[in-house]
């Protein structure tokens, strides 16, 4: 431990702590913009300068010392923080009022509270163009600040290294491996990257106007479904507590919008579950293909058609809960209802941007239709809801339509990390014991630690071990392990996001100084599993319109009607 002072106040801090990290645990305000806690410290934007002795330093890799007296609030350190943040605006698009980020801009917040009203150095700004060529993504380079939290996650958290630094001084700028548009480079279309920035040179590729028209086209039938995530992160749009559970007001909502129907991407996660579940059987049986691996993260199994391709046939063959939905919508809807399914539109309300990149490859469209027509984040339904006007706060609760509507607790927790595998597990249990479990709760796979390993026994007397990684470098780790001959693992989860989807590319945008001091991971994952205990049905195989859809449409799990429509193959993709 060492003492110090931090404006005449003595405190006391573990070794390596940094003034900021320590600043901020007695309330002290510093402010930041390239640091972004256990990602990114890099002393690059100078904001968080405080002065020790005669220098100004960055408090964001100064560790405290003994003895040390820091100053964060003098003349010179208000001055310097003044001036970085014009030096910032000299050369930056400023576009505020009608910017993505607007109001959520940690640049925009700084140059308030630092009281910047004048800009004295104007810079000379290259003009730009916006780089549209992903699926899921927009480049603005005149709105980068240079501050490498973008890299950082993209580099050190997901491994994957699709952008980088390149030039220096005046002609800094980050670009992807031989500046190719991103649409054309091993980006995996997470999104993370899009969470990490503190301005808006990451944002979504927006389907907002897409979505307007054909909802106010009369020969459509629109239908939206909602994933599990969504339902404890779109409250944050609207102010409330971070992981307020609010799935009856977005039921409620998605009505008003003008829907035809409103499904919830739950029930196609119980069949997720009965699909998967029965290959898994199947796979320990016949001694093949194993581990397997989960394929309901689009972003994972980019990663594994990129780095992985000689594991591609351990992915399950099992489409996404949503696409499986839509493809469930065009066809046994359709058919059940008398609507010709050229009519049906299907959008998707996803806590994911990689979503957007799933709903357009080949192998995922049926008839030559695609299963999901268009992909909405959180953010951009929450953007909706307030274009149309609606009091989403007051709104009466409502429930989802059926038959694709109903769903189970084991559905639910498919939005955190561990969730599909509790989900797997629940099932799998009862269908080789016959009986009903005691206890439906595997504490073993939950959590954000971010690789976890666990033996579980099953009523036959066999054993599976089962993993569960999120965020991209993590799930390196495991599979090193995997093909090293370190563990032999039949069964593994990987969701690409950090915490799983709760914390997906296009949740709420958290600004990295709350993040220091909130587990946004936790707090939504606990709203996920608090919505799981207070089911009915905690079990997918005991969902009732999963026997029904069973009965009338599919036959049985991985028959011949369900891989038609229900299961897909994957690509081996180039890194470059």
């Amino acid at each position: 431990m060492v003492k110090f002072k931090i404006d005449g106040k003595e405190l006391q801090v573990p070794k390596g702590t940094t003034v900021l990290e320590a600043a901020r645990s007695i309330g002290i305000k510093i402010p930041s913009l390239c640091y972004l806690k256990d990602v990114n410290k890099s002393s690059s934007c100078r904001i968080c300068v405080v002065e020790v002795g005669p220098k100004l330093i960055a408090s964001c890799t100064l560790a405290a010392e003994e003895g040390m007296e820091v100053k964060t609030n003098t003349p010179a350190v208000r001055e310097t923080r003044r001036m970085v943040v014009e030096l910032l605006l000299s050369n930056h698009k400023r576009e505020c009022t009608i910017c993505s980020r607007s109001e959520n801009c940690e640049l925009q917040s700084y140059a308030k509270e630092l009281n910047v009203r004048d800009i004295q150095y104007e810079g000379e700004r290259v003009i730009k163009p916006l780089d549209l060529s992903s699926t899921s993504i927009v480049r603005d380079a005149e709105k980068c600040i240079l501050c490498g939290r973008c890299v950082s996650t993209c580099s050190n958290i997901q491994t994957v290294n699709a952008i980088g630094f390149a030039n220096r001084g005046f002609n800094t700028k980050i670009e992807t491996a031989f500046d190719k548009a991103l649409g054309d480079t091993v980006c995996i279309n997470c999104g993370q990257c899009i969470m990490a920035c503190p301005v808006g040179a990451l944002t979504e590729k927006n389907d907002i106007d897409n979505v307007w028209r054909v909802l106010s086209d009369k020969d459509k039938y629109v239908i939206v479904q909602t994933a599990p995530a969504v339902r404890v992160g779109i409250g944050e749009e609207f102010g409330m507590p971070i992981g307020s559970r609010v799935t009856g007001k977005m039921a409620s909502a998605l009505r008003k919008l003008g829907f035809y129907k409103v499904f919830d991407t739950d029930f196609a996660a119980d069949l997720t579950i009965m699909e998967e579940g029965t290959e898994l059987l199947s796979r320990l049986e016949k001694g093949k293909n194993l581990p397997l691996m989960t394929s309901c993260c689009p972003g994972w199994v980019k990663f594994v058609e990129h780095f992985y391709p000689d594991m591609l046939d351990n992915l399950s063959t099992c489409k996404s809960p949503h696409e499986m939905e839509g493809a469930l919508i065009k066809t046994y809807f359709a058919k059940e209802m008398g609507i010709n399914p050229e009519k049906i539109v299907v959008v998707s309300v996803m806590p994911c941007v990689a979503k957007k990149f799933e709903r357009q490859r080949e192998e995922l469209s049926n008839q030559n239709m695609q299963d999901v027509d268009y992909v909405l984040t959180t953010r951009e339904l929450a953007q909706m809801i307030k274009e149309a006007g609606i009091d989403f706060i007051n709104l009466e609760d409502e429930i989802f339509d059926n038959p694709l509507g109903e769903s189970t607790g084991a559905a639910v927790i498919f939005g955190a990390t561990g969730g599909v595998a509790e989900a797997a597990l629940r099932t799998v249990f009862e269908i080789i014991a016959d009986k009903e479990l005691d206890n439906i709760d595997f504490e073993v796979v939950r959590g954000v630690n971010g690789i976890k390993i666990s033996e579980v026994e099953l009523p036959n007397g066999k054993k599976i071990t089962a993993a569960v990684a999120h965020g991209l470098g993590n799930a390196r780790t495991l599979l090193k392990m995997v093909k090293d001959g370190e563990r032999k693992i039949d069964f593994i989860e990987v969701m690409a996001c950090p915490g799983g989807c709760v914390t997906g590319g296009g949740q709420p945008i958290v600004t990295a100084k709350d993040l220091a001091v909130r587990n946004i991971k936790n707090e939504r994952a606990q709203a996920i599993y608090e919505e799981d205990k207070e089911m009915p049905i905690r079990k997918s195989h005991k969902n009732p319109y999963i026997a029904k859809i069973y009965k009338e449409f599919l036959e049985k799990p991985n028959g011949d009607l369900s891989h038609q429509i229900l299961h897909t193959h994957y690509v081996k993709r180039n890194k470059f």
